[in-house]
This record gives C-alpha cells, structure tokens and sequence, in this order.
C-alpha cells in the first residue's frame, strides 16, 4: 500500500505535535468529565441520588444513570459524523467539549433527593445523555484529524496519542477524588465534597477551547471538499454511504469494540463498587488502584500503537483480546484477597491487556473509511457498539454478583465478549499503510 511522507502532510500549517497535543489534552477533558461520572456512580450517586434503596440496590440505580449516557452516543456519531464529514473536523470538536464541559459543570450544582426528591435524578440523568451525545461526536473527530494530518508509516503512533486521553482522564477523575477523600470526611465528601471535580470541569473547558481552536482544520478534509465541490455534483449523505459501502467495516468496528469496551468499564469502573462494596476495600485504596493502572496504561498505548506501525493492527489488537478474555478470570481472585498489591496488579494487567486493543484502534478504524465518510463511518461503529458494550457492562457485572453471589460469571461475561471481538478482528483486512488521501470511489458521489 502507498505510504505518505514521515512529516505531516506539505498543506497543513499546523504541526503534527500540536495537533496531537491539541487532541490528547481535549479527549483528556472529556474523558475526564465522562469517567467522573462513572466514578462517582460507583461510589457517591447511590447514596445521594438514591438514599431509599439497599445500598447494592442504590449502586444497580446509579449505574443504570450511567448507562444511559451511553445511549445516546449513537445519536452523538450520527449527528457530529454528519456534520463533520459536510463541515469539517475541528468546529464539531469545539462543540463537543463545550456541550461536555457544561453538562458536568451542572452535574456539580444539581440538588440532591433529600432536597428535591426524584426530580433530583430525573435531572441527573437528563445531563448525563448530554454528556453521552458529546461523546458519541467527540472520539471519531479527535482521532481523524490526526491520522489525516500524520502519515501511514507512523499513523498508528500518532494517532493513539488521543487514545491515552482516555486513562488521562480516568486518572484525573480518579486523583481529584482521591484527595478529596483522603483530605474530607465521609460525611464532608457525601454532602459537599463530591461537586469540587465536577466544577472544575468549567476551568478545564476554557483551557481545552483555547487549545483546540489554535490548530487547523484537517488538510485531508480540506482536499476532499475541494474535490467535491469542484466536481458540482450533489453527494449522498455521509450515513447512506456507510450503511450502503461499508457496513461490513462498521461491523467488524463493533465487534472489535465488544471486549475493549466490556473489560475497560469492569476492571476500572465496576472494580471500584466490587472492592469497596464486596471486598470492604476502602474507597481511597480503591481509587489509588485505578490510579497506578491508568497511569502505566497511559504509558503503554503510544508502544502499542507504534508496535502496530511494525506489525499490524490486528496481530496486536487480537493480542489484546485474547489476554483480557483470560485475565478476566484471574482478575477477581486478584481483588478478593484484600491486598494492595494483589488489586494494583489486577487492574494495571487488566489494563495493560486493553492497551492492546484502544492503541491501535484509532488507526485500525480511521483506515477503513475514505475521507468525507471517515467521521460517519468510524463514529458509527465505534459508538453503536457502545451501547450494547460499554453502556450495560457495570450494570450487568452488579446484577450477575447480586443474583449469583460470585465474580466468576462476570468473568464468563468478558470472556464471551473477548471471544465476539476475536472474530470480528479476524474478519477484518488489515489496514497498516493505507493511504488515507486514495480518491474517493465514485459510486459515493453519485448524484442524488
């Protein structure tokens, strides 16, 4: 396959640094806003949205809240790919920190149920679908405008810098509540102490916003709408395109994304409810857990992403799905001794294992789709997925320990999605070294 040159590409004005910076530093928000969420899902909302259940009963609630996000990522991809593919890149991505940062902000000023009663998580839940919308816009634009700024030969190092926004932010949420639990009483935390990270998302939003509009639009989208309009023939919308020439591609999107998903939302968000819930861990030993796990993980996916580079995206990406799937069960005998040690090393493996799959994902995604479908097309599967993935996963992990009274067929359940994603990677072609700037196929222009 034709590889482009090692330098971003000759018609963009921004360098490649800035644009990964620009990306990383903005996903790290976002994702920071979304996992708060899941944090405090698992350790604060059951008690403060929903005081009158049994506390597993409160944790299955406050969990339900939180998929619901999920729910309404498909919409984000539809909506942000469209207009991405028609507009460009970078104006959605501004709108999505800003729709971001402004739902957390009021997750921070929401009243609770002993004040307002059920409105309290009526309105919960209304700003955690927009924080789900955001989302579902924000990953496929972040990702694509750097691979369409980088090259072929390095794109699977580049382009999984925005990855690593994902720990950044697990490990930001996580840190910001770690000192607030350790520096506030139980009592101090539940009735004030829990807003502080949510309104420091405003702070973090204004420093994202200054960053992002200081890079260009992509100079492949920039190419491919040059094409377009100088060919004065009307183009099908994105979405038709997809669903008609690629939906095996957003199919194999989906299936990859099962055991990436499933995994990552029980070893970081789930563990924190089963080691302090279960296991009788304390929250801050839980949260410093997760810490040290994001924090190697963030190390770890720009080494996959360029493994990836040398090797290919599926031999590392099936890699990473087949570990998981047998981490899984070694993974709860880990948290159910009550050691440090033993959780530390649970979560980080479990991580490290993952790192496999999100590093090259970006790249593997972005290369299956030509230019004015690529934020539809790589959005669609990446976040369709997720709500049969991401969404249920520590929902359905606390409903099979409160039926079943044991962790082994939440690992069954992981394992079983390891085995969809396996699949799916297998049905895939590999992608290392296409060229994202090949002509569009004329049936995607045809005239409506």
């Amino acid at each position: 396959m034709a590889h482009a040159p090692d330098a971003a590409r000759p018609d963009s004005s921004s360098p490649l640094w800035k644009v990964v910076g620009a990306s990383l530093i903005g996903t790290t928000i976002e994702w920071y806003d979304y996992f708060l969420y899941g944090t405090a899902a698992a350790l604060v909302f059951g008690k403060v949205f929903f005081p009158t259940s049994d506390p597993l009963t409160g944790t299955l609630l406050s969990f339900l809240t939180y998929a619901i996000g999920f729910a309404a990522r498909p919409l984000g991809a539809l909506v942000f790919g469209h207009f991405g593919d028609r507009l460009g890149r970078k104006r959605l991505l501004v709108l999505s920190l800003l729709l971001m940062g402004g739902a957390t902000t009021l997750i921070g000023c929401l009243p609770t149920y002993h004040q307002i009663g059920a409105a309290a998580p009526l309105l919960l839940t209304g700003l955690r679908l927009v924080q789900g919308f955001a989302l579902g816009g924000e990953w496929g634009g972040a990702v694509l405008l750097v691979s369409e700024h980088g090259d072929a030969r390095r794109r699977g190092f580049w382009a999984s810098w925005p990855q690593g926004g994902a720990p950044a932010g697990n490990l930001l949420a996580a840190g910001v509540l770690s000192v607030l639990t350790t520096v506030l009483s139980d009592a101090a935390f539940l009735s004030w102490g829990w807003r502080v990270p949510f309104l420091l998302s405003a702070l973090l939003v204004v420093v994202g916003l200054w960053i992002r509009l200081a890079v260009d639009e992509s100079p492949l989208f920039r190419q491919a709408l040059a094409a377009a309009e100088a060919r004065k023939t009307a183009e099908r919308p994105p979405l038709v395109v997809v669903l008609r020439d690629h939906w095996r591609d957003v199919l194999v999107a989906m299936g990859a994304r099962m055991a990436e998903n499933i995994s990552y939302y029980v070893m970081t968000t789930f563990v924190l409810a089963y080691a302090v819930g279960q296991v009788h861990l304390s929250k801050q030993t839980a949260l410093n857990a997760v810490l040290i796990g994001s924090a190697v993980q963030f190390a770890l996916i720009p080494v996959f992403g360029a493994l990836s580079d040398r090797i290919g995206r599926r031999p590392v990406y099936l890699a990473g799905a087949i570990g998981v799937g047998i981490w899984a069960f070694v993974f709860f005998g880990l948290v159910d001794t009550r050691s440090f040690g033993a959780l530390v090393a649970a979560v980080t493996v479990g991580l490290v294992l993952h790192s496999a799959m999100y590093a090259p994902q970006a790249a593997f995604f972005s290369e299956l789709f030509a230019t004015r479908t690529r934020y539809s097309g790589a959005s669609i599967g990446a976040q369709f997925s997720s709500v049969a993935a991401g969404a249920p996963a520590p929902l359905i992990a606390t409903a099979l320990l409160k039926d079943y009274g044991s962790a082994t067929p939440i690992a069954v359940y992981v394992a079983l999605a390891a085995v969809v994603t396996v699949v799916a990677v297998l049905c895939a072609r590999e992608t290392r070294g296409t060229d994202l700037a090949e002509a569009v196929p004329v049936r995607e222009t045809a005239g409506v």
